[in-house]
């Protein structure tokens, strides 16, 4: 049982997944995730925000009995995704005179997902309220955090936010509450970059959009409630905002050595400027830790040797994830070996069109490393520290 209470009349009723590491089948979980859902026991009607992901919909269920839930007068579907509304067709089932609200583009969501029948909807528009008696229920669309039909639901009198996915973090601990800043801030900014980072200007505008709210808390539906809500509102402010940081993320590969040996010798002379470098080999990385990096960084760098006439498969990757992470770096660049040719600094450029970024001076060596290769990757570290400088980001 996880029945947890936030305040008078408000529990969380969701599921831990204490040992699930994978989501989507691609992004790693190192901490598990939860799933959270929470009861409002208004004095005239009992609502229900979210529901928790199908494997854990027994969870759900025997957390409502524990608390001896006899009605739900309403389902509140921020997100249609199947992780928060999958055990909504259960729930309907258990308790049928409840009913879905949500607003127009996730209604067809969930009748495509879950065929919902659609007499068992209640459509809200963006600011539309509803009352559970003493308690009142705000809506407000935030689409695109992170798919196009994401609202927030905001409980008035206890000036609670529960956002669904945005300020998320994919962290499973017996603790409702945050505790551990530094640990919940780095697996909020690990999801912030896996899902948030491609919206990161619709994002900006919906955090606007509760500028003039009153939040004393926010309770996501993965992860902690933070009942300092400015940890996660500032972390989301700085993580959106143009500003970048002195890095240079060097995501690499390679097969033979050579491409291994420009890379450490790259950051040495980038660190040898007071740059910070953060690399990643790709045959060994978390790609939610290399999404991380990615967040704050002004240049990127990929290295790869050529395979077949151009770049690894892990490189292509890499390029591929940055490209639709869409980070906010200024700056990148390629880096890497080859045997006898290929096309691989072009076919990496046209995979980071999301990208706006400047393109730097390629270096690409034939073999092993020589003297002029190693003063072409020095060129290259000036160019950098050039680049970093314009944005002033060194310090005195």
């Amino acid at each position: 049982m996880a029945i947890q209470k936030l305040k008078s009349g408000v529990f969380s009723v969701g599921a831990k997944h204490w040992d699930r590491r994978l989501f989507d089948e691609l992004i790693p979980l190192p901490e598990g995730t939860t799933y959270n859902a929470y009861l409002i026991r208004g004095s005239e009607k009992t609502a229900l925000i979210d529901t928790v992901d199908p494997e854990k919909k027994n969870d759900l269920l025997e957390n409502l009995e524990s608390l001896k839930v006899k009605n739900i007068d309403y389902v509140i579907a921020n997100h249609a995704e199947q992780d928060h509304s999958g055990a909504i067709p259960e729930i309907l089932e258990k308790y049928p005179k409840a009913i879905v609200v949500t607003n127009e583009k996730c209604k067809k969501m969930l009748i495509d997902l879950l065929q919902i029948p659609e007499d068992k909807f209640l459509i809200v528009k963006d600011q539309e309220t509803l009352s559970l008696g003493d308690k009142t229920l705000q809506f407000i669309l935030t689409p695109w955090v992170h798919w196009p039909e994401t609202m927030v639901t905001y409980l008035r009198e206890d000036r609670i936010l529960f956002p669904c996915d945005f300020f998320g973090a994919h962290f499973a601990s017996s603790e409702l509450f945050v505790k551990n800043e530094v640990k919940v801030y780095e697996s909020a900014k690990r999801y912030y970059a896996e899902i948030m980072m491609p919206f990161r200007k619709k994002i900006i505008g919906n955090l606007e959009k509760l500028e003039d709210i009153e939040i004393d808390m926010i309770a996501p539906s993965h992860g902690q409630v933070y009942d300092k809500p400015e940890l996660i509102l500032d972390a989301y402010k700085d993580w959106t905002s143009d500003n970048v940081k002195n890095e240079v993320v060097i995501p690499y590969v390679s097969m033979h050595g050579s491409t291994q040996k420009i890379v450490e010798y790259l950051i040495d002379s980038l660190t040898e400027k007071n740059i910070v470098v953060k690399p990643f080999n790709l045959t060994v990385t978390d790609i939610g830790e290399l999404a991380i990096a990615l967040v704050d960084a002004a240049t990127i760098v990929i290295g790869s040797p050529i395979v077949l006439t151009g770049p690894h498969p892990s490189a292509v990757y890499a390029a591929y994830l940055a490209n639709a992470l869409r980070p906010k770096a200024r700056f990148a660049t390629i880096i890497g070996s080859y045997g006898w040719g290929g096309k691989m600094v072009d076919q990496i450029v046209g995979m980071l069109g999301n990208l706006k970024v400047e393109l730097l001076s390629p270096v690409l060596i034939k073999g092993y490393p020589k003297d002029a290769d190693y003063q072409s990757l020095d060129k290259l570290a000036d160019e950098i520290l050039l680049k970093h400088e314009s944005l002033k980001l060194l310090g005195d």
